[in-house]
């Protein structure tokens, strides 16, 4: 006889728990092998108990305490593996989810046959994310992708910039005007605006205001 898959649940308000429960033990393929109204409890249980999934509510006893119990039971190495089911579609919640080691990222409003397909999925090594998670993952990551690349760009400018280069943009990163800058340098302003010229041609950017954007969200003003 082909064994159950074994569930571990982790939700703090008592009728979703209890429903949760209910949906499982329905199954002929999976039992509850154990319940938690909190990442503490959660963890413990996972320590302790025997089990192949945790359905896990990311808000419990606090907002990330379904993401602080996942961290600590990959850090342990516990061989279990954790799906989130949450009210949220947010990307700050979904990528917090996906980033501490789930496999799985379920909006409870889903059906309930859904939810025990994805339970299936990732009991089976095939962990299958709705379309719509699956959507803004692949737009993360693109951003990321031109964020690693901007980067790299940016970097690779900044080893070639002359010492006056990388005062003007200490002094452009302070939100100096073109006179004020012109002023403290004791230079004419078409000189300063020369030199900004270079600038613009050196990071490929039509105005100094895209230097400075890149250079904040790069992380990148500190080199100045």
């Amino acid at each position: 006889m082909k064994p159950k898959i074994r569930i571990l649940i982790a939700e703090d308000f008592p009728i979703i728990r209890s429903n949760f429960i209910q949906m499982v033990n329905q199954c002929d393929d999976m039992e509850v092998v154990g319940a938690a109204a909190t990442g503490k409890e959660i963890v413990e249980l996972a320590r302790t108990v025997p089990a192949d999934i945790i359905l896990m509510d990311m808000e419990m006893e606090k907002i990330n305490s379904g993401v602080e119990a996942a961290e600590l039971i990959a850090k342990e190495d516990i061989d279990i593996d954790v799906i989130f089911l949450t009210i949220h579609e947010t990307d700050d919640f979904i990528f917090s989810a996906l980033s501490c080691g789930a496999v799985d990222y379920i909006v409870k409003t889903e059906p309930n046959d859904i939810i025990l397909e994805h339970i299936r999925n990732a009991y089976n090594g095939a962990p299958s994310l709705a379309p719509q998670i699956q959507n803004r993952v692949r737009t993360e990551f693109s951003r990321l992708k031109r964020s690693e690349q901007s980067l790299l760009y940016f970097v690779n400018n900044i080893t070639s910039l002359t010492p006056a280069e990388k005062d003007l943009i200490h002094l452009l990163l302070e939100n100096k005007k073109v006179s004020e800058i012109a002023q403290i340098r004791s230079v004419e302003v078409v000189t300063v605006k020369t030199q900004i010229q270079g600038l613009l041609r050196k990071f490929q950017c039509k105005r100094t205001k895209d230097i400075v954007q890149m250079l904040r969200e790069l992380g990148l003003e500190k080199l100045f």
